[in-house]
């Protein structure tokens, strides 16, 4: 007689090593997300009000540094369809207006984030993590607060985040993973537009997963979409495309203002925040053994060139956009591999 297990779980190990951790990551993030969307104070944030404007199909207000992230929004606008069939049935209590479509975000950012934490679960595997401390890693990544903005509220980053996690999972399983390399150069483009900061760095290290011919064939691909979403927009608002330079080259003010903050204890300790306490599993394994050759050839040994400059890539757009915490969530690909090797060694680490 065949096992629950069978019957339930697909056949092929490959979707299951993909499947298993994205239901796992979903799940969690479902129940850390609802009270943020259900509780959420949008008269304080603008990229909410902004985001749901553009599910709406309204983009007269929306500023030019959000006006072209179509991609969650209409998925969104997708789901809210159907769903404010039944919304009004389902919380009877909650006034018609916005509210389907709120869920519609949270719905289609957990999924997506979902996604990523798959990402990042198969990246750890990779680089030699055990499944459960994968798993663990993947967990606790999660649990970050930016996880719950993500998921919870009507913004884009869900699907920022799994660009950089197709990335990194491409740099780090090579051959193979191609796929995951046109994915990001795909949706990438009209994910953020400071996706241009990671192409040199997937172009340059996702090579042994795809070739280079290749690579710019799907980045040509994103970057058609993007020019197709600018001019079918522009057209519809009557504007020129210069407002789109000039806000790119306005950014660069952040830079100093950015500085300073990080220098600031208040900086410093929102970069704390970004993955908690969690931050100080892998320092502390390091100073319990820093004079041990476990260290050497079994945490940082991995890490080389591609994590430096995927890290640098990040603190590009920390700088950048002066919201330290948010774009810092951005490594989590690379610190939920560490964290999860931390863990795989926890024996060999801290003896008991």
């Amino acid at each position: 007689m065949p096992s629950l297990a069978s019957i339930v779980l697909p056949s092929s190990p490959r979707l299951r090593r993909w499947l298993l951790p994205w239901l796992l990551a979903v799940a969690a993030l479902a129940n850390l997300a609802y009270p943020m969307y259900v509780h959420y104070d949008f008269s304080h944030s603008l990229d909410t009000r902004s985001y749901l404007r553009m599910a709406s199909g309204r983009f007269d207000s929306v500023n030019v540094t959000r006006r072209y992230r179509v991609l969650v929004p209409a998925a969104a606008a997708a789901v809210a369809a159907p769903v404010s069939q039944v919304y009004a049935h389902i919380w009877p209590q909650r006034p018609a207006g916005q509210w389907p479509l709120r869920f519609a975000f949270y719905l289609v950012n957990s999924l997506l984030l979902g996604a990523a934490g798959a990402c990042w679960f198969n990246t750890a595997r990779q680089a030699g993590a055990a499944p459960t401390a994968a798993a663990l890693a993947m967990l606790a990544v999660l649990s970050s607060r930016w996880a719950e903005y993500a998921a919870g509220l009507p913004l884009t980053d869900s699907l920022y985040l799994l660009v950089f996690g197709l990335g990194y999972y491409a740099v780090r399983r090579g051959p193979g993973s191609g796929w995951a390399v046109v994915l990001a150069l795909a949706l990438g483009p009209l994910a953020k537009e400071s996706f241009l900061f990671l192409v040199p760095w997937l172009l340059w290290f996702g090579r042994p997963a795809l070739g280079w011919p290749r690579q710019l064939l799907a980045l040509a691909g994103g970057l058609v979409l993007l020019f197709i979403t600018h001019q079918v927009i522009d057209s519809r608002l009557a504007i020129s495309a210069d407002q789109s330079v000039s806000n790119a080259l306005s950014h660069l003010d952040n830079f100093s203002y950015s500085f300073h903050r990080v220098a600031s204890f208040k900086g410093l300790g929102e970069l704390l925040s970004i993955f908690g306490l969690f931050t100080f599993i892998p320092l502390l394994a390091f100073i319990r053994q820093q004079r041990s050759a476990i260290i050497t050839t079994g945490l940082f040994s991995t890490f080389g060139s591609a994590e430096i400059s995927f890290l640098a890539v990040v603190a590009a757009h920390m700088l950048l956009s002066g919201d330290l915490g948010r774009m810092g969530y951005l490594a989590t690909p690379v610190f939920c591999t560490l964290l999860a090797l931390t863990f795989t060694q926890w024996r060999r680490l801290i003896p008991v």
